[in-house]
Parts: C-alpha cells; structure tokens; sequence
C-alpha cells in the first residue's frame, strides 16, 4: 500500500535501569479519583464508575523536558499523577487479577488547560483541547516490575514548595479497580498507558517553574516550563 506521506513512530518512554523503552499506544486518564480534588473542583464525587477521558500518546512528554508554556491558555495547571503501564492484554478482567496485566509504574504529570476546560464544561461541551495537547503528558521512566505498597505517597514540589501530596491509599478507585472498569470497556494492550487521577493542590504553572514530582520507590519526574512561542 502507498501512502500519501510517512507518520513518526510511536513515542516511546524510557524504562528504569534498561537499554529497552516502552511504546505507547494509548493513554487513559481519570478525573476525579481523589475526593479532596473533586471538591477543589466544585464537582461532585462520582462513586458509580471511574470518570474516563483520554490523551493522544503524541502528548507524551519525557522527564527532564523544558516546554514552552502550553498555546491558547492563560492558567495552565499541573496535577501530579500516578501512572500505570499495561504490559499483557486484557479484557473483561476481575479486579483481583488486574495486577497481573501491569508492566510497572511510573510518577506523571496530566498538563490541563484549565480556562479552557471549565469554558467547554460550561457549556455542557467536551473539554478534550483543555486536556490533550502537545506534551500534556509527562512521565517519568517506568520502574518495571513495581507495585503499590500500604501507604505509599506521591507529591509535587513547584520551584521547591509542596503543592500536593497525598496517599495512593486515598484513591476513590483503586489501580486493580481502575484496571478492571476500564477493560470492560476496551481491550487493553501493551503499551497502554492509565494516569490514575490527581490529589488536592493542583495550581498554576508559569514560565520559569521548575516541577518535581516524587513517589517511594518511582523515579522521579522533572519539568521545566518554558516561556510562550
């Protein structure tokens, strides 16, 4: 078959430790997993089923980047996430199985245009351009292998200040949980990647900023926000 131009390969992240990077496929996120973020929102907290949305993978953004600050948004905002990477396909999957289709994990940031999410969430329109974007989606090398220990914590530092730290304990959904609503949905395939929700704190970002994002045991991610093209 011609084609009427060549496409780039698929972007791919760094794995921990490995000459070896991971592909990505598709990127899956989730709004609202943590109470205390949905209240921050002035939304509502769904607990009848994850609330689902979704990145193009050409957001991916690796760790130690400089960006410029993201186009057409005046209050760019940084929510520090885990990630999980799917390494097994799966559909249908039981929660209590869901571990088994996971490759490792990794710190991420969800990059959210958030003047123009709230403009299209009030106008009862999607609000896909207030969150996929180029380079929305950044992540830290994926540590093969990891898994969730009780209590584990994730945190954000902008410019050396805490902005947001919270317990994995605290997710509404849990990652086996998360995994198995979402199987139910699609059929999951290596290099599927889930950005499990973000905890209170979430803020601005501006030109300058320098962002951290820290988990025990995950490597940690790197930002730096550029000035505006």
């Amino acid at each position: 078959m011609d084609l009427a131009f060549s496409l780039p390969t698929s972007p791919v992240v760094p794995i921990a430790g490995e000459q070896v990077h991971y592909p990505v496929r598709r990127i899956f996120c989730v709004g609202r997993n943590y109470e205390a973020h949905a209240r921050e929102m002035g939304a509502q907290v769904d607990r009848e089923a994850p609330i689902w949305f979704t990145k193009s993978c050409w957001s991916i953004c690796p760790s130690g980047s400089t960006i410029a600050y993201p186009p057409g948004t005046t209050n760019c905002h940084f929510e520090a996430e885990l990630v999980v990477a799917i390494g097994k396909s799966g559909f249908r999957v039981d929660a209590d199985k869901a571990w088994d289709l996971v490759f490792g994990l990794a710190c991420g940031i969800d990059l959210t245009r958030r003047d123009l999410q709230y403009a299209a969430r009030d106008k009862g329109y999607p609000w896909d351009v207030g969150k996929d974007f180029e380079q929305a989606a950044v992540i830290a090398e994926i540590s093969r292998g990891a898994t969730l220990v009780q209590g584990q914590r994730i945190s954000l530092q902008q410019n050396g200040i805490v902005r947001q730290d919270a317990s994995f304990d605290d997710l509404i959904w849990s990652v086996p949980e998360l995994i198995a609503d979402l199987s139910r949905l699609y059929h999951l395939e290596p290099g599927d990647l889930i950005y499990t929700g973000t905890p209170s704190g979430v803020g601005p970002v501006a030109p300058g900023d320098t962002i951290t994002v820290r988990s025990d045991d995950l490597n940690p991610l790197t930002l730096t926000i550029g000035p505006k093209e």
